[in-house]
Parts: structure tokens; C-alpha cells; sequence
């Protein structure tokens, strides 16, 4: 059976520090039940080709006992910043195709997502304008 990895706001700023990211996080929500619900963390990361991403876990799921322990962050709402702005990526990639955010996104696809993020080499953009592409 899978196991539930949880996402926390440290396990994610390490999967952006691993692959070469500065980053900065913030925790928005306690575990307590009187506390606002808008957002429970976020993290962003700035490559050094410009490009960053702004990662929330807007709320928790809830797991029934045999699958996990109560409240878990398993998914993720990912934005891609390119030099500070929310955009899309260029044609030809998996994700953020004509939009700058990606829903429910699980850990598996956000180191998907990071690693091509931190490989891009943003004169694509550049390029695509030039090309009418």
C-alpha cells in the first residue's frame, strides 16, 4: 500500500533548495480549528535563471484513520514567477501552458515541475515571441 507522504512547508523548501533555489517560506495557519483557513503554508524559490516558484498548500486533506493520521498537505497549488511575475511557460512543456498555475499538485510532479523550472533557459521566451510561436 502507498504511503501518504505530507507536504510541509520545510519539506518543500528543501525539494527548491536541493535543486539550486533561494528561497523563503511562510506558515499561514496553525493546527488549531479557530485559526483562518485561507492558506497553511507557502514557499517560494528563485532559480538563478530568473524563474521561480510560489508553492501554497491551501488547506488540508482529510485521510480516514487507515490512510494517514488526520490533516495531511498532500497537494499543492504551484505558480510560475518569471523575474518576479506570474506567467506561463513557453509551448512544448507538460505544464503551465497557457495559465501560471497548477492545481493539486502532488510531490512527484511538483519535482517534475522544480526541475524544469531550474533547467529553463528563459531566452525561450525570448524566442517564441520572435517566431510567433
Amino acid at each position: 500500500m502507498e504511503e501518504y507522504q505530507p507536504m510541509s512547508a520545510e519539506s518543500v523548501e528543501a525539494l527548491l533548495r536541493e535543486a539550486g533555489a533561494e528561497t523563503m517560506i511562510r506558515a499561514g495557519r496553525s493546527e488549531s480549528y479557530g485559526a483562518p483557513r485561507d492558506f497553511s503554508f507557502e514557499v517560494k524559490g528563485v532559480f538563478g535563471n530568473g524563474m521561480g516558484l510560489h508553492v501554497v498548500a491551501r488547506q488540508f486533506n482529510y485521510r480516514d484513520p487507515w490512510e494517514a493520521e488526520g490533516r495531511v498537505n498532500d497537494m499543492v497549488d504551484v505558480s510560475l514567477l518569471r523575474d518576479g511575475s506570474y506567467s506561463p511557460l513557453p509551448k512544448g512543456y507538460p505544464f503551465f501552458q497557457e495559465t501560471d498555475l497548477e492545481e493539486g499538485v502532488d510531490e512527484e510532479r511538483l519535482r517534475e515541475i522544480i526541475l524544469v523550472v531550474r533547467d529553463l533557459n528563459p531566452k525561450i521566451y525570448l524566442l517564441q515571441e520572435l517566431t510567433g510561436g
